[in-house]
């Protein structure tokens, strides 16, 4: 990655002028600040007071906007919306803004899908994209994002911890705890639980 100065964090520290990314690394833009992520066969600029996660093939857009040029099929995921080169193969230039809880896709060059999840479960078991539309090559598209989920800013990994704690296998690990523990309180032999002289 290759910044043009002050004002952009690497998981929350100051970034050099040139820094190697990894899975997962958090990149932030102040005001008046960009940057640029370099890999073979694609780029991506990093727009002023943005916030984007490295995920190698994918970039997730928090806020903010950025341009993609890649020939290696870059995506962008904001949320339950995914905008995927058409051709992955072949040159694709197009840029992704997400302000306010909208999406806004611009194809610059080739085409690519917008494929958005239903944030309902027995909609998202039905099937995996439930529903995909294409921005042609100097078309734009706008969208509302569609999670209603909590913003990942201020969710942190409690985001998902009622679906976890609610899932059957929880349940069962909950059930499973309770079950020895009780057991080892009974069957502990003739001692009691709270013994009057300890």
């Amino acid at each position: 990655m290759r910044s043009n100065g002050a004002g952009v964090l690497v998981n929350k520290g100051a970034a050099p002028a040139s820094i190697a990314l990894f899975q997962d690394d958090l990149i932030e833009t102040q005001k008046g600040a960009a940057t640029r992520i370099e890999s073979t066969g694609s780029t991506a600029e990093i727009s002023p007071e943005t916030m984007v996660q490295f995920e190698g093939d994918e970039l997730v857009l928090d806020h903010g906007s950025l341009a993609v040029n890649t020939s290696r099929g870059i995506k962008v995921r904001v949320g339950c919306v995914t905008i995927t080169p058409v051709k992955d193969a072949e040159w694709t230039h197009y840029e992704v803004v997400n302000l306010n809880g909208k999406i806004t896709v611009s194809a610059q060059k080739s085409d690519v899908y917008i494929d958005a999840r239903s944030s309902k479960l027995k909609h998202a078991k039905q099937s995996e994209k439930s529903e995909r539309s294409v921005v042609h090559e100097t078309e734009q598209s706008t969208r509302e994002e569609k999670c209603g989920g909590a913003d990942a800013r201020s969710s942190g990994s409690a985001a998902g911890a009622g679906a976890i704690l609610n899932s059957a296998r929880a349940v069962w690990v909950g059930a499973a705890v309770v079950g020895g523990l009780t057991c080892w309180a009974i069957c502990r032999g003739d001692d009691p639980i709270s013994p009057a002289a300890p």
